[in-house]
């Protein structure tokens, strides 16, 4: 039997956002250059301006890309949660643990009318735990590569080359008094290589629903304090250089996905790097995060509202939390250019391979050891954002 969960009329989602909390950092990982999980921060980056003029298309044919066709499932997620929780003593509250991409995806769904997108779930000790359906997402990029470019444009792969070269230039594997003058002039001449990544792991909220998300932080403004204080992280993106009114509506939708990444793991800075067609790079542009929605309801076209996500998302969540109540594997589906999202029991008993024994046995463990109860009253409260976010730019 299958749940729905109606998108449209979108509507009744105008007004001032549902109740959210900041993200707080409880924990990272990263991967080497080898893709091998750690625990820990090695794989941070530091922000420093790129060298304009640059090609983009420098280095595709030496382009280290990691072959991202094995099913992870929340491995590496669950493994810092297990090792966060040993320094607790006890389980950490959330009603949903997830990476990033899948809540992005909630949350864009409000005004992505042609994307789809299926998610497998389940209900361990009053959490979902929810992944990508791998074998969906194989399908997308097999369907994505095989599309044939316009003649004169460059290929999909191209494209997305230029975003890892783009960050490449903008990144140095120390702090800049301790980063030489070569490696700084000389970044276009680097091997670009995405195997690498720091992987922020925060406690958030919107509306009634707390959550632990895990996702990739492409780099740190400054440093990364160590008094718990918030981190200037920078999220970087290419996008074409805005020649028309045509190009300013294709930027803003952009926009809104740029927006919700970051605003998810509580990242202040956005750094676009404008190309031209071809992929040279033009400029260099810096956004504040919370002010994004509000300069789009001024400024834009209308085409999205950060409080109208964010109230979808508040919405569909506790959907969710009602209908997925028992144990088993659900899918959580939205077909290409439907206005629906369906819930439904794929497998009635178990987890599938959503979580790991590892994390299993270690969450059986911890609850026979625990001598009292946790109550909601005990989860730590983090400090409320400003919702006004269509108003009032920081």
């Amino acid at each position: 039997m299958s749940s729905t969960f109606d998108i449209q009329p979108i509507g009744r989602f105008v007004g001032q956002s549902a109740v959210i909390k900041r993200p707080k950092e409880i924990a990272c990982f990263s991967y080497d250059d080898k893709h091998q999980f750690r625990l820990d921060d090695s794989s941070i980056r530091y922000y420093w301006p790129p060298t304009l003029g640059a090609d983009l298309a420098r280095g595709f044919d030496t382009f280290e890309k990691l072959d991202d066709k094995a099913d992870d499932h929340l491995d590496s997620l669950l493994k810092t949660i297990i090792a966060h929780e040993q320094e607790l003593g006890k389980a950490v509250e959330a009603d949903l643990v997830t990476w990033r991409g899948m809540m992005t995806k909630f949350m864009a769904a409000i005004f992505s009318d042609r994307d789809g997108f299926e998610m497998n779930a389940t209900l361990f000790q009053d959490t979902i735990f929810l992944e990508e359906n791998h074998s969906y997402k194989l399908n997308s990029q097999a369907k994505q590569s095989q599309q044939v470019s316009q003649r004169g444009r460059p290929s999909q792969d191209m494209m997305s080359f230029w975003g890892y070269k783009f960050e490449t230039l903008c990144l140095l594997p120390t702090i800049w008094a301790e980063t030489s003058r070569d490696y700084i002039e000389n970044r276009e001449n680097e091997i670009v290589n995405n195997h690498a990544q720091y992987c922020s792991v925060v406690k958030t909220g919107i509306g009634n629903t707390v959550m632990i998300l895990g996702g990739e932080v492409d780099a740190v403004w400054d440093s990364k304090p160590t008094d718990g204080s918030p981190i200037n992280w920078v999220e970087l993106k290419t996008s074409a250089d805005i020649r028309d009114g045509r190009d300013m509506i294709t930027f803003e939708r952009k926009l809104m996905k740029f927006w919700i990444q970051s605003f998810l793991l509580g990242v202040p800075k956005i750094i676009v790097g404008f190309r031209t067609p071809d992929g040279i790079l033009k400029r260099v542009e810096e956004m504040d995060t919370a002010s994004i929605p509000g300069t789009v309801k001024r400024h834009g076209k209308g085409t999205w509202d950060g409080n109208m996500c964010i109230n979808f998302a508040s919405a569909l969540l506790d959907f969710l939390k009602v209908t997925i109540t028992d144990d088993g594997v659900w899918r959580i589906r939205r077909k290409e250019k439907t206005s629906t999202i369906e819930v439904f029991q794929v497998e009635e008993t178990g987890h599938g391979d959503i979580l790991s024994d590892e994390f299993i046995n270690w969450r059986i463990k911890l609850a026979l050891n625990r001598k009292q109860p946790e109550t909601t009253a005990g989860a730590e409260e983090l400090p409320p954002m400003d919702t006004n976010l269509a108003e009032t730019p920081v």
